[in-house]
């Protein structure tokens, strides 16, 4: 229960921090888009946010902590800081918000994660969705 209210705070923070004309469209938008490059190439990411990609990335290849609440603070930041130097509009904000959900609720359960197989089984699946990011997304 806890997880749930608090991603649902994350999600409504995020659409909220968000400087775009469509943010009520944010969450279902997340709810309901595939993610799909720009006519087979991929999204241009304002700086913070791709600042922000790399620096979680880093995190995680650097991690040396079984301490999910510790860890999931870091990420946290990390993610505070991209919603709030949000200034991307349009469908590349639409399609940022498909990666971004997904990453905000995985760290939210790192937060809660209690034991070292669990942290990285986590961790895993996060390093794979920030992959997908990058993937999907480039800073020129």
């Amino acid at each position: 229960m806890k997880t749930k209210s608090l991603t649902i705070i994350l999600i409504f923070i995020a659409t909220l921090g968000c400087k775009n004309g469509t943010k009520t469209e944010a969450i279902s938008t997340a709810d309901n888009l595939e993610l799909i490059l720009n006519n087979g190439e991929k999204w241009i990411a304002n700086k913070e946010t791709h600042i922000g990609m790399h620096r979680m990335d880093s995190i995680l290849k650097n991690n040396r902590t079984s301490d999910g609440n510790l860890l999931g603070d870091a990420l946290s930041k990390e993610t505070s800081y991209i919603i709030k130097s949000c200034d991307m509009k349009g469908e590349a904000h639409d399609q940022l918000h498909v990666v971004l959900v997904p990453i905000l609720e995985e760290i939210t359960e790192i937060k809660d994660v209690k034991n070292a197989s669990e942290l990285k089984q986590k961790t895993s699946t996060l390093k794979n969705l920030i992959a997908t990011y990058f993937d999907y997304f480039k800073y020129n």
